[in-house]
């Protein structure tokens, strides 16, 4: 049984990264047509042309817009959907960028981390303190891909480390209430990887990462959002679909959306329980009712 959605906006070229504001609009990327996106009243409206492949969003402390661009991809269209492919001919490698939302001026802040190229980032998560979490997917050729990790950096452009390393493409990531644990998703293993953490930026050593309580079965995880729970629900991609990992080792849940790619979702709403879902290779953008609200993100929702 199909969940009620409503159609926010189609003809979308591959979205993901959304992010609701509090205005009722919704900000978000569009891979494909390499720009950043405010869907308002059911319109499009560009906000910024970004180039290679703008992936995930998040609003800053400073009220700007900070976007993992994984540099583009080969695209594959079959009948009316789209899907990602390989690294493109003209990829020029990958970039955190920061975007002014009122008049679409944007900067590249990081592109190399100590003498290392960033591949592919994809997702983006801000703390309280204002520094942010990054993955980086990483690009695939056609006889060989990258090995990648996570990285903390600083949104005035001073500082840039890798966390953690190696992972297996990771994509969607996440904070706890508390912060004292970093949410990872795997695409290709399908896991999320929960890390424990001793302050900003640092992975607690001493402690031993821990698996959250997965599905069985064919499928590859996408991007994530933390509930109100502490549970972690995860865009899901083959079987496409919203899995929700418990974040106390209860079996986890699924619901089904009609987009075998089914990238991300964020909440928005005065209460916070509203689901807003990408489906990237049909170019949608839908929301729904969600039975619990999500946890607010610093620096939009609090």
């Amino acid at each position: 049984m199909q969940p009620q959605l409503t159609l926010i906006a189609t003809a979308l070229q591959f979205p993901e990264g959304p992010i609701a504001l509090s205005d009722g609009s919704i900000v978000l990327v569009e891979i494909k047509a390499g720009q950043l996106t405010r869907i308002k009243d059911g319109e499009a409206h560009c906000i910024a042309k970004l180039g290679g492949g703008p992936n995930g969003a998040a609003m800053g402390p400073d009220g700007f817009c900070y976007v993992c661009n994984n540099g583009g991809f080969e695209w594959i269209e079959r009948g009316d959907k789209v899907y990602p492919g390989e690294q493109p001919a003209d990829y020029a490698g990958g970039s955190i960028q920061r975007v002014n939302l009122q008049n679409g001026e944007f900067v590249t802040l990081y592109s190399h981390c100590d003498g290392e190229a960033l591949k592919g980032p994809n997702d983006i998560v801000f703390d309280a303190q204002g520094g942010f979490w990054f993955t980086d997917h990483g690009k695939n050729r056609p006889r060989d891909r990258d090995r990648t990790g996570v990285f903390y950096a600083l949104p005035d452009g001073s500082h840039i480390e890798e966390a953690i390393f190696p992972l297996e493409a990771p994509n969607g990531i996440g904070l706890s209430a508390d912060e004292s644990e970093l949410f990872v998703a795997e695409t290709p293993t399908g896991r999320v990887w929960a890390y424990p953490l001793q302050g900003p930026g640092r992975i607690d050593t001493a402690a031993s990462r821990r698996l959250l309580n997965g599905r069985s079965g064919f499928f590859m995880f996408d991007s994530l959002a933390v509930d109100a729970n502490g549970d972690v629900c995860v865009a899901t991609l083959m079987d496409g679909g919203i899995t929700t990992l418990s974040a106390t080792d209860q079996p986890p849940s699924f619901v089904a959306m009609p987009d075998r790619v089914t990238t991300n979702i964020c909440f928005g709403g005065a209460d916070l329980k509203t689901a807003y879902i990408t489906l990237s290779s049909t170019g949608q953008l839908v929301s729904m009712d969600w039975p619990v609200a999500g946890l607010p993100l610093n620096f939009l929702n609090k």
